[in-house]
């Protein structure tokens, strides 16, 4: 008989004792708990499992040794000391200034002082979680820290940068406390989305381990293809039968929507177990990552610096844009990292260089689906039925329909956003082609310059080449003089050459041209033409 799975409760003893689906992660539990007061950090994106690990690591430092048994960690030698535990879920406190903040954490921490036995009396709570550490540690020996979202209210106020600054002085003070009382703690470990510099668990902690990029760890959290096969085996079974597919066939589906997510420089890629767990208990393949909590600052930073969307695809970077960063200077391509939208696709060891991507058909529809709606001021109901129309008018050439789809998405896009530049509006066109599940490409370079956009469907490939306050027939001849359809000649699909032109004082479109070379035979002509003159 199948186990139970849950995506709602992050409790260890709990799935265990209840006997619900548990996927082993105590090896990479065992590796920690093992190191001589070992002190860690791991980064993954929310409901990635991170509250999970905590929860097993708190139940292995209570001594309940009996929960894990037939895991990888029961028979290994460990000791099973029970220690007194600090376990702090910041995901739990939110807070809009940094008194606030201040209040909540010395609740939480009164909270675990009473019922180890103990009180507090400080003001901050900083120097009550010195306090507690000081004397949890004289009673009953030394202490474990469990903080789960370190960043929670970092992220929380980001937009509000005076406030931010200020609580992150706050959080510097308060995990200050961890170096301070090293002597004291035999084992800590804080997870959180990203890493912040001038936060004392980094600037002052320089014997805290960053497990994040551990290829050692790589899998700490997630599910890989062997334990989904293993561990689901049977709910791949029924489910493939109940929609009347191959095992194979299911599976293969499963890995283009939900696998691919990548945390090292090793080619081992994972799911999102929330994602996956629920597409098995529902039998579908939906877009569930909406749920994990798209940050809205992260949005607003993509639309109000422009930034190029396109770049998104097979992305180059070094390992700079994994380091830590300030709240000063947020790094878009560090934040898309780290909060799931982009993974590694690959790394070439002798450039140190990797390349960055979507990680598979879920993110990129549900990053595609909230940027629409953070660039429009429809609602998401109208926007649906207007790419209804963009798709469908493609797929069928009716250009008349197409634009006046475009006329009307572009109509409610933001006053500020839509009076910029040129760029800013392939960006959009971007936005819009990606999310119509079409193939496309943007600033396609050929020998003579760059195309605009190339979007293939299967009957055709439309040629865009967009323009600001000049003529769609500017645009058009753009096409001819570089001469950008020279890749497509010998494509059987028919090839639409598609001038666009916006008014900037509007910020829509204000004309568009369109023409069609059916042939071979007239791409040829067309070229010869644009040889002779």
């Amino acid at each position: 008989m199948k186990k139970r799975v849950t995506t709602s409760s992050y409790n260890f003893k709990d799935i265990i004792t209840e006997d619900v689906l548990y996927v082993d992660k105590t090896r990479e539990c065992y590796d920690m708990v093992s190191a001589f007061n070992g002190q860690f950090f791991l980064s993954r994106p929310r409901r990635f499992g991170k509250s999970l690990t905590l929860s097993a690591l708190k139940s292995i430092f209570s001594g309940n040794k009996e929960l894990f048994k037939g895991l990888y960690i029961y028979d290994k030698e460990y000791d099973w000391k029970i220690y007194p535990i600090i376990h702090l879920s910041m995901n739990a406190l939110s807070a809009e200034t940094a008194e606030e903040y201040d209040a909540h954490l010395n609740i939480a921490l009164k909270r675990i002082a009473k019922d180890q036995g103990v009180t507090l009396d400080h003001s901050s709570s900083s120097q009550n979680f010195k306090e507690l550490i000081l004397l949890l540690s004289k009673t009953n020996g030394k202490v474990v820290v469990l903080i789960d979202e370190y960043d929670k209210a970092i992220l929380d106020n980001v937009n509000n940068l005076e406030e931010c600054k200020r609580i992150r002085t706050l959080l510097k003070q308060f995990y200050g406390q961890i170096k301070a009382c090293e002597e004291y703690i035999r084992f800590s470990f804080i997870t959180g989305v990203s890493k912040f510099t001038q936060v004392s668990v980094f600037s002052d902690l320089n014997n805290l381990t960053d497990i994040t990029m551990d290829k050692n760890f790589a899998t700490i959290c997630g599910f890989t293809q062997e334990e989904c096969e293993h561990y689901f085996a049977e709910w791949i079974v029924e489910n493939a039968e109940e929609l009347e597919m191959t095992k194979p066939a299911y599976l293969a589906k499963l890995k283009v929507w939900y696998n691919g997510i990548r945390f090292s420089e090793k080619h081992i890629c994972v799911y999102n177990p929330v994602s996956f767990s629920k597409a098995m208990m529902n039998c579908d393949f939906k877009n569930y990552w909406f749920e994990t909590g798209t940050p809205t600052f992260l949005l607003e930073l993509l639309k109000d610096r422009d930034f190029d969307l396109s770049l998104l695809d097979n992305l180059k970077v070094n390992a700079g844009v994994f380091s830590s960063y300030e709240i000063e200077n947020l790094d878009p391509i560090a934040l898309l990292f780290q909060t799931g939208y982009l993974t590694i696709k690959d790394y070439d060891d002798k450039s140190q260089e990797y390349t960055l991507s979507y990680p598979n058909r879920e993110v990129a529809e549900s990053f595609s689906d909230r940027l629409i709606s953070t660039y429009s001021t429809k609602p998401a109901s109208m926007v649906s039925i207007v790419f209804r129309d963009l798709y469908e008018s493609l797929h069928e050439n009716d250009m008349d329909r197409f634009f006046d789809a475009l006329k009307s998405y572009y109509a409610d896009i933001d006053y500020d956003l839509k009076h910029k530049t040129e760029k800013c509006y392939q960006l959009i066109f971007y936005l819009i082609f990606s999310n119509l599940n079409y193939r496309v490409d943007m600033e396609v370079k050929t020998n003579k310059g760059r195309m605009d956009a190339v979007v293939e469907t299967p009957k055709y490939i439309y040629i865009f080449e967009v323009k600001l306050d000049k003529s769609p027939e500017e645009a058009i001849n753009q096409i001819k003089e570089r001469e950008y359809f020279q890749k497509y000649m010998l494509s059987s699909k028919e090839v639409i050459l598609l001038g666009v032109n916006f008014a900037s004082d509007t910020g829509e479109v204000d004309g568009w041209l369109q023409e069609s070379l059916k042939t071979n035979e007239q791409l040829k002509a067309v070229n010869l033409k644009t040889v002779n003159n």
